[in-house]
């Protein structure tokens, strides 16, 4: 038989004795349904459901029976706030879609279950308002911990709940406005061994593409990309730089506008794996060769022709070292914040080793 949608419907063999009356999505069987189906009282399902002693083995096969039908799960919410703790974190990414996100969030929650605590994640689309409002939605979910990495740069919205007893660690970039433990990369000296690397290589037209500057992580890499330059000597034109959205209609305008200019630079920095990969299928379009080096690492990068070399940060280690600080928080060994820096490393893979064309 087909609904109008086409689909085809299967005819519910269920046996109704084995639903409970008036069952919708929602309604859950409680431990009282469980009791009623084995005849047994509630204590007895209790102890159960608990592991606890004092049940024959005869009814503890009943209790069993009754719990695999009705498809009963405990509720640990009673139990676990007793303890007044939820057994759960939160985990405030920036963008779910980004891969850099994928191992950071991966190593959040391998953690989080060593210690017995289930991850909740959701994405800010870096929106201050929207990081804010899925923050405190967390926290009134009584979350026992946060790992955020802020798409703002004023938390003061989060002193409650820190005043509560919420542990805050705040990973990739740092918390504003407030004192917080915070884990990053060493965005500055990645970015600076970055262009260095392309100095040391002949180039001294280096064109630098990022993100939103407001955002720490593109503001340290510009630093990063300066200083280089200031150390080699070399003046930095302003049609060098372009910070902005990672869209890639923005950071093809930016560096074709680089590559069209009458002394086009010869090589090119890109602020993050967003950009990156834009700006290989830019390079991918010109016969003349020039040279690039991004910050983070992308997939195939090695399997490209040359590979793209980068300043790689180990996403993984952020989340875990994040991770683990917020675990110490809760377990009360931690007492002042503090700020803990990861080292990047320059893979070299061909494509910022390239010489200047001209």
């Amino acid at each position: 038989m087909d609904d109008r949608t086409g689909h085809r419907i299967v005819p519910d063999t269920t046996r109704r004795a084995d639903r409970l009356p008036g069952n919708r999505y929602g309604n859950r069987p409680t431990m009282k349904d469980v009791a009623a189906r084995a005849g047994v009282g509630l204590k007895t399902v209790s102890r159960v459901v608990n592991g606890e002693p004092g049940v024959t083995p005869e009814t503890e096969r009943r209790v069993q029976e009754a719990i695999d039908a009705l498809g009963f799960r405990r509720n640990d919410s009673a139990r676990v706030l007793r303890k007044g703790r939820t057994a759960s974190i939160g985990l405030v990414l920036e963008d779910l879609a980004d891969p850099f996100y994928g191992p950071l969030s991966r190593a959040v929650e391998e953690v989080a279950r060593a210690h017995g605590a289930l991850l909740i994640n959701g994405s800010s689309a870096e929106d201050p308002d929207r990081e804010q409002e899925l923050v405190l939605a967390l926290c009134a979910r009584r979350v026992d911990g946060l790992v955020v990495i802020p798409a703002g740069d004023d938390h003061r919205y989060l002193e409650p709940e820190l005043k509560a007893g919420v542990a805050t660690v705040f990973v990739d970039r740092p918390a504003g406005q407030i004192d917080a433990d915070v884990v990053v990369s060493d965005n500055f000296g990645g970015a600076r061994d970055g262009v260095a690397h392309l100095i040391a290589h002949g180039h001294r037209r280096i064109g630098f593409i990022g993100d939103m500057p407001r955002i720490h992580t593109a503001a340290e890499r510009l630093r990063g990309y300066r200083a280089a330059m200031e150390d080699a000597g070399i003046p930095v034109k302003d049609s060098w730089m372009s910070l902005g959205v990672t869209d890639p209609v923005r950071v093809r305008r930016a560096a074709e506008e680089m590559l069209a200019d009458p002394h086009p630079v010869t090589a090119i920095f890109t602020g993050n794996n967003r950009v990156t990969v834009t700006v290989i299928r830019v390079l991918a379009e010109h016969t003349r060769g020039v040279a690039l080096v991004g910050f983070d690492d992308i997939e195939l990068a090695d399997l490209l022709r040359p590979g793209v070399t980068v300043v790689a940060q180990d996403a993984a280690a952020l989340g875990r070292t994040a991770a683990e600080r917020l675990f110490r928080q809760l377990d009360g060994t931690l007492l002042a914040p503090d700020r803990i820096e990861l080292p990047t490393r320059l893979v070299t893979r061909g494509s910022g080793e390239l010489p200047p064309a001209d």
